[in-house]
């Protein structure tokens, strides 16, 4: 089954939490306690890094806004070790960051203030798409060359293995399993990033853009994700 608790082998999950705002840390260190989760706070942004590089934590709660070392340099240094799954805490309309954040791996992002109720939510559906599928331990699925297998997150070219991050595997595997049909952007925000697609949402977009330079390093231009514009995208070979 999916996993939708706070628990993982009867201990609650951690969660790290780096943001300058010291109130703010306090105030979400108490509600995902009250929530079931285990919560630390970080207010600095290398020792964010570190502890999430520590393998102790389920998810990071990323503030881009960081004094000395910014959240878009620890985003960096954890993507280099870790597929933590990490959720930017953005101010309201910063943009670019927002999608340098994504384009760097970061899994979602919620921009401030937010309402904690929906950052939960949020959490929530970053925590389920790590979780590996009750799939056939044998179960693969293909197109081409290319091959998937869900149980154990892998996906090889021709027996090379690719380097994904999780949310572009669960992209991927959604392409793949109607390769040659239109995914609209909304199944795939819904599906994959676990909420509704809302207007000027570019989530999806940036997570297809970096799936779509390493799908194309890796097999050397044979295999596409085709844009349908506005509507969604597609797997195939070039046109």
């Amino acid at each position: 089954m999916p996993f939708f608790g706070t628990t993982r082998g009867g201990q609650a999950l951690r969660v790290l939490i780096i943001d300058d705002d010291a109130a703010l840390g306090a105030m979400l260190t108490e509600f995902f306690a009250s929530e079931g989760f285990d919560v630390e706070a970080v207010q600095q942004g290398a020792a964010g890094a570190t502890a999430a590089l520590s393998g102790q934590y389920a998810a990071v709660l990323l503030d881009i806004m960081l004094p000395g070392m910014s959240g878009i340099e620890v985003l960096r240094q954890i993507r280099q070790h870790s597929q933590v799954p990490v959720l930017m805490l953005t101010a309201k309309g910063d943009d670019i960051d927002r999608v340098v954040g994504l384009e760097m791996g970061a899994d979602d992002y919620i921009s401030k203030p937010f309402n904690p109720r929906e950052l939960l939510a949020r959490l929530k559906a970053a925590l389920r798409r790590t979780t590996a599928p009750q799939s056939p331990p044998r179960e693969t699925v293909s197109f081409g060359d290319l091959t998937l297998t869900p149980a154990t997150r892998q996906v090889t070219w021709r027996g090379e293995a690719m380097d994904l991050t999780l949310t572009e595997f669960n992209l991927l595997e959604l392409l793949l399993r109607s390769a040659g049909e239109l995914v609209t952007k909304d199944t795939l925000t819904e599906k994959v990033l676990g909420r509704r697609r809302t207007s000027y949402d570019r989530s999806v977009d940036v997570h297809i853009g970096n799936l779509r330079r390493k799908l194309t390093v890796a097999t050397s231009g044979k295999l596409e994700i085709h844009t349908m514009r506005a509507l969604g995208y597609s797997l195939g070979n070039p046109a």
